[in-house]
């Protein structure tokens, strides 16, 4: 990410790509990956192997400023396949829904966006801190669109977001299973040393756990809240 930082303040940084993952692990369904459709493919944006299919989505208000409120960003997305409002319908306007706002540039995508499947500069590790939020509310729904106000975890007026206790440093999903995702080989025993044996591999339920398993720089499903100790 230090590289990113760099490259973003000089004279030609090159074009933003922003991504937004909808994360519905804790309602049993696939996540949803999705970009505005605003690059110069005008198709679907791969990203660290994932893809990131081409839908309306319109998002403000993420900007964090060191003063007054924290910002509650309007998600607006395209409900012209219906699939927003039977998701709604299904698990209560997707309230706790966790909502990630994923940003790199242009020149560190994946290879297989560009001719020829040919990018000297792709980097997965390139990419600016991910900005995550929750659903708060539902605002608006008609036809064409669904608005919802997101909210951090910890600025939901007395209501508990996602529904569970907000703790730093100890994962709540079960090794391997839902919320979790793991499915690779054996990684390393409950107090994080390697190893390569399946009946040793335990997860130790904290951060670096889960960078063990996903990578230092890789998308983390880490279920605790590491910033929490931050906020009072």
């Amino acid at each position: 990410m230090s590289t990113i930082q760099g490259v973003s303040q000089s004279l030609d940084p090159g074009a933003e790509i922003i991504m937004f993952v909808l994360d519905l692990s804790r309602f049993k369904e696939p996540n949803i990956y999705f970009h505005p459709g605003t690059t110069w493919t005008g198709g679907d944006v791969v990203w660290q192997g994932v893809t990131y299919q081409r839908y309306p989505v319109s998002a403000t208000g993420f900007e964090m400023k060191g003063t007054g409120p924290l910002p509650r960003p309007r998600f607006a997305v395209s409900n012209l396949t219906g699939i927003i409002s039977a998701l709604c319908r299904l698990y209560s306007d997707l309230v706790g829904a966790r909502v990630s706002r994923r940003r790199t540039l242009l020149r560190y995508l994946d290879a297989v966006n560009f001719p020829d499947g040919v990018n000297p500069d792709a980097d997965p590790d390139a990419y600016f801190p991910d900005d995550l939020f929750f659903i708060n509310q539902k605002t608006h729904e008609d036809p064409q669109t669904v608005e919802f106000e997101l909210a951090v975890a910890f600025d939901t007026q007395g209501q508990q977001l996602p529904r569970r206790q907000i703790i730093r440093n100890s994962c709540p999903w079960q090794y391997r299973g839902d919320g979790c995702g793991y499915a690779g080989g054996p990684v390393a025993d409950g107090n994080d040393i390697p190893t390569s044996d399946p009946s040793q591999d335990v997860c130790g339920k904290r951060l670096v756990s889960c960078k063990c398993r996903f990578g230092q720089n890789g998308w983390l499903p880490f279920g605790a809240f590491p910033g929490a100790s931050a906020y009072r």
